[in-house]
C-alpha cells in the first residue's frame, strides 16, 4: 500500500476515534497529546511499523514553527484583560524572572554536571525554558469570557515566552560559534535583544490595527462571505509573522501581540471573537495531531537510553525544583494564593516550542556530538513532560475548578 495513503488513513481514523470518543476521554486522566504520542510510538518502528516517517530537521522546523504561531495567536485572542501593567503583574514576573532563572539553572546544570561548554549549556537551557502554548490547552483560558487568574497566567506565559526565549537561543548559538563573547555580545544586545523585541511588539500592533480597520471599513460597505471570513485570522497570523521576520523582529511575539489587539478591537463583537478563536483552535488541534504523531514515530531507543540519565535528572530538577522555586521567588509579595502558585509551578509543560527551537538550532549549524546530546535530551524531556503533565493536568484542574465553584478560598 502507498505509504502516503496509509498515513492519511491512520490520521483520519485517529481523528474519528478521538472525536467520537472525546466524551469518554475527557473523563480519563489523559491529555490528547499523550494519546497522540502513544499512537505514534505504537505505529512507528518500535510498534506495528505502519508509519515510517523520517522528516529532516528543516521540515520539522517549519511544521513546529507554524503550529506555534497559530497557537500563540490563539493565546492572544483568549486574553481578555486590559493592556495595563497592574493587570499583568503575574505574567511580568513569570517572564521577567522565571524564564531567565530557568535558563540559568539549566545552563549551570548542563555545564557543571553534563560537561557541556557554556554555549551549548545556555542553548539547551533556552530550548527547554519556554512552556508550550500548544500542549497546555487543558490548563489555559477556556474562552474569551474566562477571567481565572491561574488560567490567565499560564495562557499569557505560554504566549509570550515562546518568543522571548529567542534572544537566549541566539546567545547560545553565537557562543557555540565563537567563544570570544566580545566579538558578538554588543550586537546581540542591540539586535537580538532590543531591536527584535521592539520590532515584534510594534509590528504586532500595527499589522493587527491595519487589518482590523480594513475589515471594519469594508464590512460596512459590503459584507464578506461568512464562509471565508474566518480566514481573516490566518491572514493576520501570516502577515504579522512574515512582515516582522522580514525586518528581523520576533515573529512569535508579533503574532501574540496581534491576537491581543484583535481581542481588544473586537471586544464588543463577541460572536466575531468567538468565531475567530474557534477557527484558530481547530487548526491548532489538527496541526497538533500531525506533529505529535511524527514525534512519536521518530523516537529512537538507543540515543534515548544513552542520554536517559541526564534527561531524567534535568527533567526532575526542572519540573520539581527549578520551576517551583522560580515561581516562589518570582511571586514574593504577590496576591496569588499559595495553591495557585503551586499549580502554576507544576504546569510548566514543555513541548512543540522546544522542538522548534531545537530544529532551528540544528539549521544554524549545530552539529556533532553536542547536537546529538542536546537533541535527545530535548526529545526525552518533552516526552516526559507529555506523560507526567498529560496524566496530572485533568485531575488537578478538575480539583481546582471544584474549589472555585464551591467558593472555597485557595490559600
Amino acid at each position: 500500500m502507498d505509504e502516503y495513503i496509509l498515513n492519511l488513513l491512520i490520521i483520519g481514523l485517529l481523528l474519528l476515534v478521538v472525536t467520537l470518543g472525546s466524551g469518554w476521554i475527557n473523563r480519563l486522566p489523559l491529555s490528547y497529546s499523550l494519546i497522540y504520542l502513544i499512537v505514534g510510538i505504537a505505529l512507528g518502528p518500535y510498534g506495528f511499523k505502519l508509519i515510517e516517517i523520517r522528516p529532516d530537521a528543516q521540515f520539522l522546523e517549519r511544521l513546529t514553527e507554524f503550529v506555534v504561531i497559530v497557537s500563540v495567536f490563539g493565546c492572544g485572542l483568549k486574553v481578555n484583560r486590559p493592556l495595563k501593567l497592574q493587570t499583568w503583574q503575574t505574567t511580568i514576573r513569570l517572564i521577567g524572572f522565571l524564564m531567565p532563572f530557568s535558563i540559568l539553572c539549566l545552563a549551570v546544570l548542563a555545564h557543571w554536571v553534563f560537561g557541556m561548554g557554556w554555549g551549548a549549556a545556555i542553548l539547551l537551557g533556552a530550548i527547554l525554558s519556554p512552556t508550550d502554548p500548544v500542549l497546555a490547552s487543558e490548563v489555559q483560558l477556556a474562552n474569551v469570557e474566562d477571567k481565572d487568574e491561574l488560567r490567565f497566567s499560564l495562557t499569557s506565559e505560554g504566549g509570550l515566552n515562546d518568543s522571548l526565549a529567542f534572544p537566549f537561543v541566539y546567545f547560545g548559538i553565537s557562543a557555540l560559534k565563537d567563544s570570544n563573547w566580545d566579538n558578538w555580545f554588543k550586537q546581540w544586545v542591540a539586535v537580538d535583544l532590543i531591536w527584535a523585541v521592539v520590532a515584534g511588539v510594534v509590528m504586532g500592533i500595527v499589522v493587527a490595527k491595519v487589518i482590523v480597520w480594513c475589515d471594519s471599513t469594508l464590512q460596512k460597505r459590503r459584507k464578506a462571505d461568512e464562509l471565508l471570513e474566518d480566514f481573516l485570522a490566518i491572514s493576520l497570523i501570516l502577515l504579522s509573522y512574515s512582515l516582522t521576520e522580514l525586518i528581523h523582529g520576533y515573529g512569535f511575539l508579533a503574532v501574540f501581540v496581534s491576537g491581543l489587539i484583535v481581542e481588544q478591537s473586537y471586544c464588543i463583537d463577541r460572536q466575531k471573537r468567538l468565531a475567530q478563536l474557534k477557527f484558530t483552535q481547530q487548526n491548532e488541534k489538527l496541526l497538533e495531531v500531525t506533529t505529535i504523531l511524527i514525534i512519536g514515530t521518530i523516537l529512537s531507543i538507543e540515543p534515548i537510553v544513552n542520554y536517559l540519565g541526564q534527561s531524567l535528572l534535568l527533567a526532575g530538577l526542572l519540573f520539581f525544583i527549578i520551576r517551583p522555586i522560580g515561581i516562589w521567588l518570582g511571586t514574593i509579595n504577590s496576591n496569588l494564593p499559595t495553591s495557585t502558585k503551586h499549580l502554576v509551578g507544576w504546569f510548566g509543560i514543555r513541548g512543540i516550542g522546544s522542538i522548534y527551537y531545537l530544529t532551528y538550532a540544528l539549521g544554524e549549524s549545530l552539529d556533532g556530538p553536542v547536537a546529538e546530546q542536546i537533541s535527545w535530551i530535548t526529545f526525552t524531556v518533552v516526552v516526559i513532560s507529555i506523560v507526567v503533565h498529560g496524566i496530572s493536568a485533568a485531575p488537578l484542574m478538575k480539583w481546582y475548578e471544584k474549589q472555585e465553584t464551591s467558593g472555597k478560598q485557595l490559600v
